[in-house]
């Protein structure tokens, strides 16, 4: 006679699991932790790296400049964040739902920066010369790296990071999210990204793997199930993990801005960093932040994406054409104002009718797919939401880093 073997125990989820977050409630420290990461992006490449000032930046920003010159890890940050957001944002949707959601996420704002920075860069006799059409036509379709087309503004090359993301991470949004699903998912892009380093010449391996950048996105999983499931042993292991071996990945781009940096860096400088990153997504897996609760930081997290997106080559034009004749505190201060504003337009103006426009229609696509008919009907505002994204993102969101309850925006550096 055969004995039924047990069931294995079902999870539940958040306030049901002692010591996890409880439900509900948008996570707006995610949003106030995007635009700390954008702001670090932003002054990189405004008082650290790129921008022509005419004179030694170190010497034009002696006190900014040395926390500036730390700013590229910005997008790591983001891509932390990304890693658990989008694991917020897609639990219990589809894969038609994770779907639309990065392209109603990402594609509007960039396709407007994509046109703006190019007439910019066409109109201001800066530094950057105007790609050709081929290249922009290239770059509408975010795959300016796999098909060689030069960036219309260099910090779209992170979004090609998070599209990969996106694209791994949809198999297990395929199957639909559990505990364990995302577990494996983790140890096992982690046990690629371990391969790929071992072995750089298979380039399939590091496309898919990242090992560059993989550490950071499932540390934010990681942290995810922290807060949905509760805190384990397991889980901080794989943080731990991430957090060492993200710290050594990091140190190939350190040692080039410290080639071209003004004074002298220190390794650890970048480890301090990274530390701070993963103590604040500590904190919001363990729910430390639940008191905060401040509505600006919504907007905050709003306008990340397009501020990113827009600020590098538009911001080194307008510097290279009056930096040598405004006071460089001044006119990085008015840059960023006019940065901000801009970017909260574009938010107000062309994010949100883009989703108004694109989401019923990309759900009736979807629909058609599985062999549903949905009757037409006149398109429901869609609801404030910040931005990629990440990424993004970003938010995204930087994304970008998806964001139903919380920002998901991919973005990046720098990138």
């Amino acid at each position: 006679m055969s004995v039924a073997a047990p069931a294995p125990p079902v999870l539940a989820p958040r306030a049901a699991v002692p010591g996890a977050a409880p439900t509900g409630g948008r996570l707006q420290v995610l949003d106030g932790l995007r635009f700390v990461a954008v702001l670090m992006v932003v002054l990189y490449h405004y008082v650290a790296y790129g921008s022509d000032w005419g004179r030694s930046r170190a010497e034009l920003f002696p006190v900014l400049y040395r926390p500036a010159a730390y700013g590229w890890l910005g997008v790591q940050l983001f891509f932390l964040i990304s890693g658990f957001v989008i694991c917020l944002s897609c639990w219990g949707r589809s894969l038609s739902d994770f779907l639309t959601s990065r392209v109603v996420r990402l594609f509007p704002a960039y396709w407007f920066a994509v046109l703006l920075t190019t007439t910019v860069v066409a109109l201001i006799p800066g530094g950057t010369r105007p790609r050709p059409g081929r290249d922009i036509l290239t770059n509408l379709t975010m795959m300016e790296y796999p098909f060689g087309a030069p960036y219309v503004d260099g910090v779209y090359w992170s979004l090609w990071v998070e599209g990969r993301f996106y694209l791994i991470f949809a198999v297990v949004v395929a199957f639909g999210l559990t505990y364990r699903r995302v577990l494996a998912f983790c140890l096992l892009w982690a046990a690629a990204g371990v391969l790929a380093t071992a072995a750089p010449g298979e380039q399939l391996l590091q496309v898919l793997a990242m090992p560059e950048y993989c550490w950071y996105f499932i540390g934010g999983l990681a942290f995810y199930l922290m807060r949905r499931f509760g805190q384990d042993l397991l889980l901080w292991l794989l943080v731990g993990l991430t957090f060492l071996l993200g710290c050594r990945a990091a140190l190939p781009t350190y040692r080039f801005v410290a080639l071209q940096a003004g004074h002298p860096m220190t390794e650890w400088g970048v480890v301090a960093a990274l530390a701070a990153f993963y103590l604040l997504m500590a904190g919001v897996a363990l729910d430390w932040f639940r008191a905060v609760d401040w509505r600006w930081l919504t907007t905050a997290g709003a306008v990340t994406y397009p501020l990113y997106l827009l600020h590098e080559y538009i911001g080194w034009e307008v510097i290279t054409a009056v930096g040598r004749r405004v006071d460089p505190r001044l006119l990085v201060g008015a840059l960023l104002v006019v940065m901000v504003g801009a970017s909260w337009l574009v938010h107000r103006w062309v994010e949100r009718p883009a989703a108004r426009w694109l989401k019923p229609r990309l759900a009736a696509s979807f629909a058609k797919v599985r062999g549903v008919h949905l009757p037409a009907q006149r398109s429901a505002p869609a609801a404030t939401a910040s931005p990629a994204a990440t990424a993004s993102p970003a938010v995204t969101a930087p994304s970008g880093a998806g964001r139903a309850a919380g920002p998901d925006r991919p973005v990046g550096p720098a990138r």
